[in-house]
């Protein structure tokens, strides 16, 4: 199979884990030793200025703007102690790894702690924890039907609110998905 780096994972309906049900997934990495990913859809209850005053990254009377806070969602029942920060690129943040030409990832607080300021990246999505696949299991799931995929779109990454992500991206691929069976057929 063909690598599905920088692509997205649409949970069909069938799809009952109550983790990823109705989940858009972001694959960071895809090879023969397995996959990780990051939802894209299921925020915390946290809003991101308060996730960076508990971190003590940002002083006590900080205050993101509206329009900025909700960017923190569980990415994976994997390590959810553990943080990601998905992002546009931004130069001098040395910890922060090129996923392709318009998209970085980073498990490093460095990046965080530009969040508010001129220094920050335009576009950032913060995810505890991820989704990862052994060698072969991602590839079973899309065999038995449980996802659709399709490349990854800046803009559903980063403006498509959280709530609206799943139905935006079936909708992108031209079909109504709840017309579609968990059946999988063979000619």
């Amino acid at each position: 199979m063909n690598s599905l780096h920088n692509h997205l994972l649409i949970a069909m309906p069938s799809l009952q884990d109550p983790f990823f049900k109705r989940s858009v997934t972001y694959l960071c990495e895809h090879n023969d030793e397995g996959a990780m990913g990051l939802v894209i859809n299921q925020p915390i209850d946290m809003d991101l200025d308060d996730l960076l005053r508990q971190m003590k990254i940002k002083q006590d009377d900080f205050v993101l703007p509206a329009g900025l806070r909700n960017r923190v969602v569980v990415g994976g029942p994997v390590t959810p102690e553990r943080g990601f920060v998905l992002h546009s690129p931004v130069r001098g943040l040395a910890s922060s790894q090129s996923l392709t030409t318009d998209l970085m990832i980073t498990t490093s607080k460095d990046v965080l702690a530009t969040i508010g300021s001129q220094q920050a990246p335009s576009r950032y999505l913060v995810a505890l924890g991820y989704a990862g696949w052994s060698a072969g299991q991602l590839e079973e799931e899309l065999a038995s039907n449980s996802w659709l995929t399709i490349p990854a779109d800046l803009d559903l990454l980063f403006d498509v609110p959280l709530e609206e992500r799943w139905s935006e991206a079936t909708r992108r691929l031209g079909i109504d998905v709840w017309q579609l069976s968990s059946d999988v057929g063979h000619s």
